[in-house]
């Protein structure tokens, strides 16, 4: 495999991948993966992150409050536990992330939602990370949070799945947009074409494994490898050359993260 990839988010610490790291990282280097960001989801689970990336190295550590938990944050205590840890700046640690919004839950309590994520948005301000952003039904609330909170490093727009405008606005705020299995599927025609229209200086590869299954692998979980087919599909997409999309791609990520 001559192209090199980055999993932008992969959640390796759960199932089907905790107890199989080895195995798992073989496959993916196999298939031309480098690195993988894990992004952690609660505080409980910062340490266990932490501790992967520190022991494999291809793997780098994101550590955030995912608004999907929302139940499971006490916002003081896990913002200061999670800013103790950023100012210690494990070498492992690239993003603040996931954090985000979403009104796709049943019961979203999106005030303490928004708190979290400027208090989140602050930590990145003040010690200089990317952010990686959940973003579901709330592209519109979470660009005007972006907007008053502008970052140096910025971030991505994970799983995106919104309009060509949507994804421009974010671009124009020094975002980079998540691509992923999402593209596989024919009937997602709005996300295929607002992908093949973007700049390419602004597009990041992820799987969001074990989640976010491609076309082709309904009822599997998903897996870092299948970072190669989502790049597929993308160039299928767009008229650059796969060699210049992949290079184009890989390095728009080691710049974000650094890494």
């Amino acid at each position: 495999m001559s192209a090199l990839f980055v999993d932008t988010h992969c959640h390796f610490d759960f199932p089907p991948f905790s107890g199989d790291e080895a195995d798992s990282l073989a496959r993916a280097a196999a298939a031309g993966i480098e690195k993988i960001i894990v992004p952690a989801t609660v505080a409980a689970r910062f340490p266990a992150v932490l501790a992967l990336a520190q022991r494999w190295q291809p793997l780098h550590a994101a550590l955030g409050l995912h608004p999907v938990f929302i139940d499971h944050h006490q916002q003081d205590a896990d913002i200061a536990t999670l800013e103790q840890i950023v100012r210690q700046r494990p070498a492992s640690l690239v993003a603040i992330g996931e954090i985000g919004l979403d009104l796709y839950i049943d019961t979203p309590q999106f005030e303490r939602q928004q708190a979290l994520l400027e208090a989140q948005l602050r930590l990145a301000r003040d010690y200089d990370l990317p952010v990686i952003l959940h973003s579901r039904r709330t592209h519109d609330k979470l660009a005007w949070h972006l907007r008053r909170f502008p970052l140096t490093r910025c971030g991505v727009i994970h799983g995106f799945a919104g309009s060509l405008s949507q994804a421009e606005a974010f671009v124009r705020l020094g975002y980079k947009i998540g691509v992923g299995g999402t593209i596989s599927w024919p009937r997602a025609s709005k996300t295929r074409q607002t992908i093949a229209r973007l700049p390419l200086s602004a597009l990041l590869l992820e799987t969001d494994a074990p989640d976010m299954p491609l076309q082709g692998y309904q009822g599997q979980p998903n897996r870092p490898e299948r970072i190669a087919d989502v790049w597929r599909v993308l160039c299928e997409l767009r008229s650059e050359s796969p060699q210049h999309i992949a290079a184009t791609i890989r390095a728009n990520t080691r710049e974000l993260f650094a890494i």
